[in-house]
């Protein structure tokens, strides 16, 4: 199957750290897709949030959105659709330990740090 042309769109927000745009885009093709891609725009969906959470120094709300995401995509694993699922599962990945090793009320003095560690979606 190919993915929509409004899925990448998606994908260039996100990459573009448009997070809430991202969530948009990517809504408009969750709630009427089937599986398996429902649950893979989920996925995508809930670490562009848990990054909008991050920029916001919503420390709980990162945290969760980035482990619900991970743990979906992880089904998707090497890649899917044209997507490099396995280099974005790894930087999402790095993202939550580093956000996980600062105490929530000290998340936005460290937000430069940590935003060089914002994933990207690449395309295989």
């Amino acid at each position: 199957m190919v993915l929509p042309n409004i899925f990448w769109q998606g994908i260039e927000q996100f990459n573009q750290r448009q997070f809430y745009y991202c969530h948009d885009t990517l809504e408009s093709i969750w709630l009427e897709s089937s599986e398996p891609d429902k649950t893979f725009y989920q996925s995508i969906l809930q670490i562009a949030v848990g990054c909008y959470h991050l920029e916001r120094s919503n420390w709980k709300g990162a945290v969760t959105l980035l482990g619900e995401g991970i743990k979906k995509l992880r089904d998707y694993q090497p890649s899917y659709e044209g997507v490099e699922v396995c280099e974005l599962l790894d930087s999402s990945f790095l993202l939550l330990k580093e956000i996980q090793r600062i105490k929530p009320e000290d998340l936005a003095k460290h937000y430069p740090i940590l935003a060089s560690h914002i994933p990207t979606i690449g395309k295989i």
